[in-house]
């Protein structure tokens, strides 16, 4: 997907690749087949459970495999729509200029950084495209595409990584857990871990040695729990010209700055924190002093990459560093 493409057109894709499907449909494979050893039974309950499991293996596993892939080319005269599920037929359809009457942009509850455009045709009729994966310029392009159809009113979306901010925002503005609320979990941890001690002495049962050492594992999980919860809330990037502040929390709850700068920078890459290349990718940035900083979930690789690319024209970052 090249949103930014040589020509006049706009190109949008979505469909996961023959290799990431095998890879989501082998996961859902071997989970189903944890469930096997049920069938083999003589437990009814144990027996339904298996079968389920595999049902809904083998509907998740279709699913991977089925899915669709969908391509759309914006020209300034007709928009071309591509679908086409895995070993099937191209379906193409056409629509002309005249038949747009509206567009809107909506975004994305999972991702802040995607976009998606939605056409309303004379018929009624409102088609979805496939995300904006250069969501460094949605404005630009949602102005591009609003004067090629003639489209009035479009509002622009509210986009925190778009270029033409002055501070391009990575995650949430981070806030400090309250100290109630803190003790409070770090109490709960210590209780649950203590529960197993508790309930054999209160059956009269003589504790095992895995509930005796529950309790000091109980004691270390609460204080971690109290020393490390306010790190857990996470970074939050503003990117700038020449700079990024990154602010973070220290563990008494006190605020933390780092600031990175082009000639600080060694390495910045794209990386996948997750299982999916299409939710969990992110921007990493490792620094000649050797630490590394890894940005808040972007979303899919093609839009982790159009941040980073923003990143390393903002920080002048040299091109033997850039390894997007």
């Amino acid at each position: 997907m090249d949103d930014a493409h040589p020509s006049n057109d706009i190109r949008l894709r979505e469909g996961a690749s023959i290799a990431q499907r095998l890879i989501k449909a082998g996961f859902a494979a071997a989970v189903a087949l944890c469930f096997t050893p049920g069938l083999f039974t003589h437990d009814t309950t144990e027996v339904i459970i298996s079968v389920a499991a595999l049902l809904v293996g083998a509907a998740l596993i279709a699913g991977v495999m089925l899915a669709p892939a969908v391509v759309w080319i914006i020209t300034p005269d007709e928009i071309l729509i591509g679908h086409q599920r895995p070993f099937g037929r191209l379906h193409t359809r056409v629509v002309a200029k005249d038949d747009v009457r509206a567009l809107q942009v909506s975004g994305s509850r999972s991702a802040k950084a995607r976009f998606q455009l939605t056409f309303t045709l004379a018929s009624g009729e409102r088609l979805t495209s496939p995300p904006i994966s250069d969501v460094t310029h949605v404005r630009e392009t949602v102005a591009r595409i609003a004067a090629q159809f003639d489209v009035p009113d479009v509002e622009a979306p509210a986009n925190p990584v778009d270029a033409s901010n002055p501070e391009m925002y990575l995650g949430e503005p981070i806030a400090p857990f309250s100290s109630r609320d803190i003790w409070i979990v770090a109490a709960i941890t210590a209780i649950l871990c203590a529960v197993p001690y508790a309930y054999k002495l209160w059956r009269g049962l003589t504790p095992g040695w895995l509930d005796i050492a529950l309790l000091p594992l109980g004691a270390i999980a609460a204080f971690a729990v109290y020393k490390l919860a306010n790190r857990m809330t996470g970074a939050f990037w503003i990117v700038r010209e020449n700079d990024i502040r990154i602010e973070r929390i220290w563990g008494d709850g006190s605020p933390r700055e780092d600031h990175i700068r082009g000639h600080d920078v060694k390495a910045i890459s794209v990386e996948r924190r997750g299982r999916s290349e299409d939710e969990h990718c992110l921007v990493q940035i490792r620094l000649q002093s050797g630490r590394r900083f890894r940005s808040p979930r972007i979303g899919s690789r093609l839009e982790a990459r159009a941040v980073g690319t923003e990143i390393v024209r903002r920080l002048a970052i040299t091109p033997e560093n850039n390894q997007i």
